[in-house]
């Protein structure tokens, strides 16, 4: 019995075809990835399996059965649950509560209140059965992001879920906790639970599935079996057989011209960054590592003036920073923060007002917007980028997560930047976008801007940097230049520092 099998689905907005004929078939206790650039058509086709579109054409068979799915009830009803890259949870709500949302909670036999007893009872028999443990009588704000991705499929597990949709579940996690996500999956697979796998990490992709489908401009390029997959070979088929054009490593010029960025023992009110100093030159791009929790995005958000300081300081081309965004941005120096969802984009709005949002003044003469020369700079902008968008006035909800991005790194550009601060600028875009955005970076430093690169991904912050600084504990504990350096040289000065830490 094939538990899910898709032919020919189609879905058109207006006259555009974002899916065009595809057909799947996904076996019980199968993971089964889809990978393909921002676009592709993933998304659209993990909203119609759980109800949020409707396809325009094709038949969905479910155990064999033809099935419609009209709503996420009727998905959850079949046993089809997703897991989407932005967590479905109340921050506020403590772990019990959020895994019965949606659930009718369980009464006291009186009926006047909740059963909370039961509910405990329940979640430590749920923890029990998948071998896992997580601290569910705390708010899910103070939980880790592994911790966020256990308790959603703890929730879908609730509703017997057969096939679940994993979209991006390691965006956030670091290689420990990634390691735990993916014990877990293997779990699910060994008792019968089918995995819909989307990832833009190919080694993940490689090390996991047993099938992979490969998606490009909506269709179904191949489906490859286990054996058959590697990293060159999806590249090969994601891109039509273009390939992606890869960095080139360069030695800039080693003579050290401006002095950018200078940050002197910054220290924050909160306590998350307790130390950190280093320095950013004109024409080379900084990379920053560290594990969780090193505080790496909490020192670009204070230098930014997203963060309270305690101490310290932060020089701009030799000039005392006065720490708040806009004056951030007056100085020449822009923030690509981590969430763009949350802190980049305003997703109801269109790209247009996205991106000169920052930079609306310089586009107004005498109270009035030159909307003739906003339009013009956009349109320039998208061509730059390649956004792949209906139009200008298309809302960047619409878009894929790649060309959001891309959104994002325009909005900087308007506002002609000379240092970029950029936290973890490819996560969750494909290699394509990732290898554009590397680029687009190295372009900018090589006409003398600096660029700060955060990053959870140890391999993209060798490919990238010139120079790397490590975090821990939320102070910089080395400097090195990025030259015949190993994964293994800086990885052990992290847990060096972290293990000396937890003995002071």
């Amino acid at each position: 019995m094939t538990l899910l099998r898709i032919e020919n689905i189609s879905k058109k907005f207006g006259s555009h075809l974002a899916l065009d004929s595809i057909n799947i078939a996904i076996e019980p206790g199968e993971i089964h990835a889809l990978v393909g650039e921002n676009g592709a058509g993933k998304s659209t086709l993990i909203k119609i399996l759980t109800g949020v579109y409707e396809r325009t054409d094709g038949k969905i068979f479910w155990e064999d059965k033809e099935a419609d799915i009209e709503s996420p009830r009727d998905a959850h009803a079949l046993g089809i649950n997703a897991i989407h890259q932005d967590r479905q949870l109340v921050p506020y709500f403590t772990g019990y509560e959020n895994l019965y949302l949606n659930i009718d909670y369980p009464l006291k036999k009186s009926k006047l209140g909740i059963d909370w007893k039961k509910i405990k009872e329940d979640a430590e028999l749920l923890q029990d059965a998948w071998g896992i443990k997580i601290p569910l009588d705390r708010p899910v704000s103070e939980l880790t992001p592994s911790e966020r991705t256990l308790l959603e499929i703890l929730r879908s597990m609730m509703s017997q879920s057969k096939l679940l949709i994993l979209d991006e579940p390691t965006a956030s996690l670091t290689d420990k906790e990634s390691e735990l996500l993916f014990g877990f999956i293997q779990k699910l697979k060994a008792r019968g639970v089918s995995i819909i796998y989307i990832s833009h990490r190919l080694e993940e992709v490689t090390m996991l599935s047993d099938r992979v489908t490969v998606l490009m401009g909506g269709k179904v390029m191949v489906t490859l079996e286990k054996d058959e997959v590697t990293k060159e070979e999806l590249i090969q088929n994601m891109t039509g057989g273009q390939g992606v054009a890869l960095k080139e490593k360069t030695v800039r010029a080693s003579k050290r011209a401006e002095k950018l960025l200078e940050v002197a023992n910054l220290k924050t009110r909160d306590g998350m960054v307790k130390g950190a100093s280093f320095e950013v030159y004109s024409g080379e791009v900084l990379g920053i590592y560290g594990l969780a929790g090193a505080g790496r995005t909490e020192c670009l958000e204070a230098i930014y003036g997203f963060r309270d300081l305690e101490s310290g300081s932060v020089k701009v081309k030799g000039t005392p920073a006065l720490l708040n965004p806009a004056r951030s941005i007056a100085s020449g120096m822009v923030l690509i923060p981590e969430n763009r969802h949350e802190d980049a984009l305003i997703m109801e709005n269109n790209l247009l007002e996205n991106m000169t949002l920052p930079v609306i003044q310089s586009l107004t003469k005498k109270g009035v917007v030159q909307k003739k020369l906003e339009r013009e700079k956009v349109q320039q902008e998208m061509k730059r980028f390649a956004v792949k968008a209906v139009s200008e006035e298309q809302p960047v909800s619409e878009l894929s997560g790649g060309n959001q991005q891309k959104v994002v790194f325009a909005k900087a550009l308007l506002c002609n930047p000379d240092i970029y601060l950029c936290d973890e600028p490819t996560q969750a875009v494909d290699v394509k976008t990732r290898s554009e955005i590397h680029q687009f970076l190295h372009g900018q430093a090589g006409q003398g801007k600096g660029v700060v690169f955060v990053s959870s991904d140890l391999y993209e912050i060798l490919e990238v940097s010139d120079r790397i600084v490590v975090f821990s504990e939320g102070k910089t504990v080395a400097d090195l230049q990025n030259k015949d350096l190993s994964p293994g040289q800086i990885l052990d000065i992290c847990y060096h520092f972290q293990k000396e830490a937890v003995f002071n």
